[in-house]
């Protein structure tokens, strides 16, 4: 496992300490690769393929890198979920189905960050009803430092302090998904005053 501490963290170029560097192309690739190599590892003598499930939207580059990481057969499916208050409570809703019978299969979740664990909670157990032959989760980020409830999370890629990110398949109100490095926010709140803040300095190229 990796940790956030090793990465280079470097001021990115104007917006006063707006955001930084958090993790780079490179250190995403080379971490990926190693999830890959595990994740085959231990499906290379299934029975059937498994099937990774990207949980949208934020993990679908992190699921694309992903499997293709892997040298052997796998499936992909999509699953949405959706949380909200209710009476003090967070409640968890699946708004977008699998396309897959799981039944007797290898399924391996794949999402982009793990925080309080509440929503992978209530995914695992819905998926678990439904009889899959193994479960297991792999998260690109873990903040665990934010942990509400324990939940198993066997492939992690990098455990991050309580920052706010963007890049890699993470946004800000839709924007800078498909940045290809990671970075942190440092000041969220003037990222909300003005949302387009970091494209120029992310996208140097748009006019």
């Amino acid at each position: 496992m990796a940790g956030k501490d090793e990465q280079p963290v470097t001021e990115a170029a104007g917006e006063s300490r707006a955001y930084e560097l958090f993790i780079g192309r490179e250190a995403l690739v080379e971490r990926v690769q190693a999830i890959g190599g595990e994740l085959t590892e231990r499906f290379k003598d299934a029975p059937e393929p498994p099937i990774l499930i990207a949980i949208l939207k934020g993990s679908t580059m992190f699921l694309a890198d992903l499997v293709r990481a892997m040298k052997i057969d796998a499936a992909i499916d999509f699953m949405a979920i959706s949380s909200y208050s209710s009476n003090e409570a967070t409640q968890v809703r699946i708004v977008k189905d699998l396309e897959h019978d799981i039944l007797g299969r290898d399924v391996v979740i794949v999402e982009d960050i793990v925080d309080t664990g509440l929503t992978l909670t209530y995914l695992r157990r819905s998926l678990m009803e439904r009889e899959p032959r193994s479960l297991r989760t792999v998260t690109l980020l873990d903040k665990s430092a934010r942990r509400i409830v324990p939940v198993p999370v066997e492939h992690i890629g990098f455990d991050i302090p309580d920052v706010f990110v963007v890049g890699y398949g993470m946004d800000f109100q839709g924007r800078y998904r498909n940045a290809p490095d990671l970075y942190s926010v440092k000041d969220l709140a003037r990222l909300a005053n003005d949302p387009l803040m970091l494209v120029p300095a992310l996208f140097p190229s748009v006019p």
